[in-house]
Order: structure tokens, then C-alpha cells, then sequence
């Protein structure tokens, strides 16, 4: 079972090498290269359909359903990333190798979290909803953007040492 101790071990780079070896050898890691992809697919579509009604006034139902499934995204691999981390690193958030990239995490979790509830509680107008969920895309992409800096990071960490 994975645990602190394992960072007493020698880390070159994102992971020991006990990590490493629980990292390729969990279905979870398989998970997360899939649904990463169909959310950042998931996302575009909604992106362009919450463009296309703020300009045009067009298509509100169809960005607002967009927005939910891109939602149901969002919680499926923060969910199962979780699970990933806690195989992984032995925690299920905030584990040291991902700390600021779980953090920012919180903020696009809660920010996609605010539309829902606004959207449910009919606290914005669709303009205000549609900003909200303009914010949340934009953290996503910055928290996207974080965790394939990572990616890479490991990739030449595992590059490094072929």
C-alpha cells in the first residue's frame, strides 16, 4: 500500500520510482488518458455553443445542456483523479507532485459547482449564467494547462533516464 514513506525514497523529477511502477500499473492512469481528451472534446463543443448564443441570442438550451454534460466531465475525472492520486502518491488530493494543480482544481470545480446551483436556483439570468460558465472554461484551461506541463514534465523525467 503506498504511503508517505515512499518519498523517503530518492525522487527523480514527479515520482519515485515506486510511484512510477503504481502509476503505469493502474487501470486509473488508462482512465484518466481517456476521459482527459473527451472533456478537453466535451469543452470545445460547449465553448462554441456558449459563444455562438452569447452573440447571437441563439441556442441557449443547447449551451446550457453543454455546460451540464461538460460539468459531469469535469467531476468524472476530478473523481476518479482522485482515486489515481490516492493509488499513486497514497492520498487521494493535494499529494505533493500535484499540490498547486489539485488546488486550482478546487477553484474550477467550484466555479463549474456555482453555475449548476445558479442555473438550479435561477440566481443569474442567462447572461450572468453564461458568464459564470465563460469563468469556470477559463480556469479549466488554466488547470489544463497544468496538468500537461506535468505530463511533460514526467514524460522527460522517463526520456531522461532511457
Amino acid at each position: 500500500m503506498p504511503g508517505p514513506s515512499d518519498r523517503t525514497e530518492t525522487a527523480i523529477g514527479l515520482y519515485t520510482a515506486a510511484e512510477r511502477t503504481r502509476r503505469d500499473n493502474t487501470i486509473w492512469t488508462q482512465v484518466q488518458a481517456v476521459l482527459a481528451p473527451l472533456q478537453f472534446l466535451v469543452f470545445l463543443v460547449s465553448l462554441a455553443l456558449v459563444i455562438r448564443y452569447i452573440l447571437t441570442g441563439n441556442g441557449y438550451d443547447l449551451a446550457t445542456l453543454s455546460i451540464l454534460i461538460k460539468t459531469g466531465f469535469l467531476f468524472a475525472i476530478m473523481i476518479t483523479g482522485a482515486i489515481w492520486e490516492k493509488v499513486v502518491f497514497g492520498q487521494y488530493l493535494l499529494a505533493p507532485a500535484f499540490f498547486w494543480e489539485d488546488v486550482f482544481s478546487f477553484i474550477v470545480i467550484a466555479l463549474h459547482a456555482a453555475y449548476v446551483i445558479a442555473l438550479i436556483g435561477n440566481w443569474l439570468d442567462a447572461q450572468g449564467l453564461m458568464a459564470l460558465a465563460l469563468a469556470a472554461y477559463l480556469a479549466y484551461v488554466i488547470n489544463a494547462g497544468q496538468f500537461l506541463l506535468k505530463l511533460r514534465a514526467a514524460r522527460l523525467q522517463a526520456e531522461g533516464r532511457a
